[in-house]
């Protein structure tokens, strides 16, 4: 079996080390139901953890977007109540509803296929109650094609950030929030790439880090390649910087893998970032530097805890989840069928660190969940 390289030493807690040489360890038992059966047609789980420690979750039935959430570091959790809807809700390969919380304020952002507009919902106690849907994008229609992120920093600062549609060609746009997703401001142009567009269906990822800069990452599409690329705003994200390509290879595709990696920044503000090309998976700081390779597999997640970072992904679409824990060398199986992992922590690292997944058995779908840090 090939080796997985080292990745770079960016965490001052633990050094992510990886190596693979033989069988893989098994963790199930330790699997949580988030929910199941219950509400038919549930898909698409995100999470966030609070700095209070709770861990929240969000996901979508039919147009129905629904929230629950954990008070005893994932245990167990409350039954989902529903947050509200949006007309043909962007479901299925990486869309879906996006959630953040700090304190007892948790945000929740969708796309509506119908209107092509990007939803925000925000709660103040907790997921208790929740505000009338407003809209984030301020041009209707642009962000019909339903592909989106959300994050949320340690001074309350929102960003979204959506493929964009209203100048004719996929561009990346955003928006921020100052008052945790009650109203949003003019939106920004995050990036549009040389040739015109980036790549036309892949979700962007963004995260904010401990000094306030926001990254967002996207799959471009430059002569044939469908590589991925930062952008930097240094200004909370009011303007972005041009972006960074990620990794010194290309991927050379004439299509869309529909797989937009993820990004982290931990308590230093270092980047981490995983990303898929081929069917390869591989990890590389920002700008240009070597990539690292992970594992054979797709839809990678990456988050960091104050152990250090912990990387999920799955070997194909309700195929094998495997995580990669930060004190580990080798990853372990947590299911056998499962599809778009996501792992969450705070924003500060501290608390919980907490992976969620789809798991579809015959004609039952359910959330599950797994604690990564003991």
């Amino acid at each position: 079996m090939p080796y997985l390289a080292l990745l770079p030493t960016l965490c001052v807690f633990v050094t992510l080390s990886l190596f693979v040489g033989g069988d893989i360890t098994s963790a199930a038992d330790s699997v949580v139901v988030v929910t199941e059966g219950a509400i038919p047609g549930i898909r698409q789980p995100q999470a966030a953890v609070s700095n209070t420690g709770t861990i929240v979750v969000t996901f979508g039935a039919g147009e129905t977007i629904y929230f629950c959430k954990s008070t005893d570091r994932g245990r167990t959790y409350t039954s989902p109540t529903k947050v509200g809807q949006a007309p043909k809700l962007a479901l299925g390969m990486r869309r879906g509803p996006r959630i953040v919380a700090i304190d007892d304020h948790v945000a929740i952002t969708a796309i509506s296929h119908e209107t092509g507009n990007v939803l925000a919902w925000h709660s103040l106690d907790g997921g208790k109650s929740w505000s009338d849907s407003v809209d984030v994008n301020d041009e209707r229609r642009s962000a019909r094609e339903g592909l989106h992120d959300l994050a949320i920093g340690s001074d309350r600062l929102l960003l979204c950030t959506w493929l964009d549609l209203r100048n004719g060609r996929t561009q990346v746009y955003g928006a921020r929030s100052k008052d945790l997703g009650k109203t949003w401001e003019k939106n920004v142009h995050v990036y549009t790439s040389p040739s015109g567009t980036v790549c036309k269906c892949f979700h962007p990822s963004v995260v904010i880090d401990q000094s306030g800069a926001v990254h967002v990452m996207c799959r471009n599409l430059i002569d044939g390649k469908r590589d991925m690329y930062v952008s930097t705003s240094e200004d909370d994200g009011q303007s972005f910087s041009r972006a960074e390509k990620l990794g010194l290879d290309s991927w050379r595709l004439n299509a869309c893998p529909m797989d937009g990696g993820d990004i982290a920044t931990n308590s230093n503000g270092d980047l981490l970032t995983v990303w898929r090309r081929d069917r390869s998976l591989y990890s590389a700081g920002v700008g240009l530097k070597p990539e690292k390779f992970i594992g054979r597999g797709e839809q990678p997640s990456i988050v960091a805890g104050h152990e250090g970072y912990s990387i999920s992904w799955v070997d194909r679409r309700e195929g094998k989840l495997l995580l990669l824990r930060p004190a580990s060398t080798t990853p372990v199986t947590i299911a056998m069928k499962a599809s778009d992992p996501v792992l969450a922590a705070s924003v500060t690292g501290e608390g919980p660190v907490v992976l969620v997944w789809e798991s579809i058995e015959g004609d039952v779908s359910s959330i599950r969940s797994e604690l990564v840090n003991e």
